[in-house]
């Protein structure tokens, strides 16, 4: 199959699943228990209506946008996803330099397979660093420490894990790392023969598991934020008050998002969960989205809505396994044609116009 073959994401998903293992598609793919919000993640996009504008010059289009100070060439960033190398022998680094072709930031997992600092080499259209929270704090701090130094523009706090959701296909599957993929970055330590032996086992996910602070509260960010200059985001919020509350205690951004459907299964899709957050805010602190995003037209709506960009994960795994480095690439460029002909079709020639009226009649 050639590239003129892949003509939509279904593709790159389906040359994915004949590239990758059962277990690491399976892991990619899955959600939660009954995978209902993974499901619902995807309807509840397509259950929203367009209402196109007619009339309106749009023979030239801006898709970009900015966050924070940082200038993307469309409003998609490329979400945090795990284990890149199950996917391409680069892992992340062939996802980075994807990006930074895109011009367009990535968000660079905690669990993974390519040092923070080979990958933020390549990220030269800006990276972002998602972090967990652990129970030590010295493990924590260290890590956000090499985030910073690399070069890191901004921390992502995955903060809806606790506890890490039951995703049965794993378990199924026993899924664990193949032996030459490691966890370079897990406690801020570049050597990854620091780790104990269940690190690098079936036992990942138990010891991941272990280091997760449970009893994390809102007044712990305020310590984070002491640690860092780093603009802070919270990623995992599908609640206004909980978007309240982080403009409280100092966060820089919203990440509406349930962890792609696998957490806490039967939770609100997000986009169904945008209008209330983006009322609450009134637009003093930037939102972004994720979950169930697979067309232009959802990036439209999204932004309609509220948000000011989305994350992709999933469709950045499906072209990585298919064509690795060229396949994010395509991936990205097939989103960049999506938005274009969805705003010139929506009558909002520019990122700025598009509003919450093209989602109501009028």
């Amino acid at each position: 199959m050639t590239f003129d073959d892949l003509i939509n994401l279904n593709d790159y998903r389906a040359e994915a699943s004949q590239k990758l293992s059962k277990a690491a598609y399976d892991y990619y793919a899955s959600g939660a228990h009954d995978e209902v919000t993974l499901r619902r993640n995807r309807e509840a996009f397509e259950e929203l209506d367009l209402y196109y504008k007619v009339l309106v010059d749009v023979s030239q289009r801006d898709l970009s946008t900015e966050i924070l100070g940082q200038r993307l060439s469309m409003p998609l960033v490329v979400a945090p996803t795990a284990f890149h190398g199950l996917s391409d022998p680069l892992g992340e680094v062939s996802t980075a330099r994807a990006a930074a072709k895109a011009e367009t930031v990535m968000t660079l997992s905690t669990l993974s397979n390519m040092l923070i600092e080979e990958v933020a080499s390549e990220a030269t259209s800006g990276l972002w660093f998602q972090l967990y929270f652990y129970k030590d704090r010295e493990a924590t701090e260290a890590l956000v420490q090499r985030a910073e130094e690399a070069g890191a523009r901004a921390l992502v706090l995955t903060v809806d894990a606790p506890f890490l959701g039951c995703r049965e296909a794993d378990v199924r599957n026993r899924f664990q790392l193949p032996d030459h993929l490691k966890l370079v970055n897990l406690l801020g330590k570049s050597d990854h023969t620091a780790l104990p032996d269940e690190a690098h086992d079936s036992g990942l996910a138990s010891y991941f598991a272990s280091l997760i602070e449970n009893a994390l509260t809102w007044k712990d960010l305020r310590w984070l934020k002491s640690i860092t200059k780093l603009p802070l985001f919270v990623k995992g919020v599908v609640r206004a008050d909980d978007a309240l509350r982080a403009e409280e205690h100092g966060l820089d951004g919203i990440v509406v998002s349930n962890h792609g459907g696998r957490q806490l299964d039967t939770s609100v899709p997000t986009i169904t969960a945008l209008p209330a957050i983006a009322k609450a805010l009134d637009g003093r602190l930037p939102i972004l989205l994720d979950g169930g995003v697979r067309r232009g037209t959802d990036v439209v709506k999204a932004l309609a809505l509220g948000a000011c960009a989305v994350l992709i994960g999933r469709p950045v795994l499906w072209g990585l396994a298919a064509r690795g480095q060229d396949g994010v690439s395509g991936v990205l460029e097939l989103f960049r044609r999506e938005i274009d002909l969805a705003m010139a079709l929506c009558g909002t020639p520019s990122v700025k116009e598009i509003g919450p009226d093209l989602l109501a009649e009028s």
